[in-house]
């Protein structure tokens, strides 16, 4: 075999496996970004999580601990790469966890609904909230939890259910499977919210959706306003203009403070405004008129859990 065969065998031999090596360095590549970092078994299930703690954590000094739950089809690193929490858990020096919905028979999800399935992934929360607070030295005053869709949904259960944990929760194109008269939970709980007008999977005014057919979602308003009326909020929000496509409506004269806040984007799709672009065709599109995870993180800060202290924790 002459040279000039032998280097152009090399080269047709690169060319074919040149694209399969790149798909899988691609595929590498993502396992690795989207792997969890830390695992459990609660209530005999198996579960993941993603943790972040910043590079300003200091173990003398109580953190506070921010859950942020994904979307249904989702998981925690994309939950992580969507919200962008961990730039605001650097900057503010909190603890961030992506916990991760089960497979069971299809995509991962939240069991958000009634009876003994949403139980088993409140219980597991409750554990997560426990094996963190073990391992660092978290402000039991200053846990909150977030999600988008049906991890939005999950996050009102969460504050229904474990209202003497959870200080305040923030829904992202929250997907309610259960209605608000449902929540018994003995603490008014604070709440912010984020939806858009043009969410096709949890539309802004209710009814049904392609992702849920045999299911009529809330109108988010009305919704809102029953979480207000539970919060023994006054009668009168109050509404501003705070971008050209995003408006404010704030519930104040609420009980224990717990106050109850909606932004609405026009147009705004089942996004994450002012978080990683989802891909538009699918989601719609993302405003970034607000930042979500900033405007939710200000509103914690000035919503801690009464009545608990880090000492409180140390003695449980």
């Amino acid at each position: 075999m002459t040279n000039d065969r032998k280097w152009v065998l090399v080269a047709m031999l690169v060319l074919i496996l040149m694209p399969l090596a790149l798909v899988l360095i691609k595929a590498r590549t993502y396992y690795v970004a989207n792997r969890h970092n830390g695992s459990m078994v609660s209530s005999g299930e198996t579960r993941e999580y993603v943790l972040y703690v910043p590079s300003s954590y200091d173990a003398a000094k109580p953190a506070s601990l921010v859950i942020s739950l994904h979307g249904g089809a989702l998981w925690g690193a994309a939950q992580m790469e969507i919200s962008q929490w961990n730039e605001v858990a650097e900057r503010e020096g909190l603890i961030v966890v992506y916990p991760s919905g089960l497979r069971g028979d299809g995509p991962r999800h939240w069991r958000a609904g009634d009876g003994a399935e949403v139980n088993r992934d409140v219980k597991f929360i409750s554990d997560l909230i426990d094996t963190l607070e073990l391992a660092y030295n978290i402000d039991p005053a200053r846990i909150y939890a977030n999600g988008l869709s049906n991890g939005g949904g999950m996050s009102f259960e969460l504050s229904c259910m474990l209202s003497d944990r959870i200080a305040a929760v923030g829904l992202v194109g929250a997907a309610h499977f259960l209605p608000m008269s449902w929540c018994t939970g003995p603490r008014p709980v604070p709440m912010i919210a984020f939806h858009g007008t043009a969410d096709r999977f949890a539309a802004y005014n209710g009814g049904t959706s392609w992702v849920a057919p045999n299911h009529l979602f809330p109108n988010i308003s009305t919704f809102t306003a029953d979480w207000a009326r539970k919060n023994q909020c006054g009668p009168d929000p109050v509404e501003s203009a705070v971008a050209d496509d995003v408006t404010r409506l704030e519930y104040t004269d609420c009980a224990d403070d717990a106050g109850v806040v909606l932004y609405t984007v026009r147009n705004g799709g089942h996004t994450w405004p002012g978080g990683g672009p989802m891909p538009e065709w699918f989601a719609g599109p993302t405003s970034t008129g607000i930042d979500a995870t900033n405007q939710m993180w200000e509103f914690f800060k000035e919503h801690p859990l009464r009545g608990r202290t880090a000492g409180f924790a140390a003695g449980r």
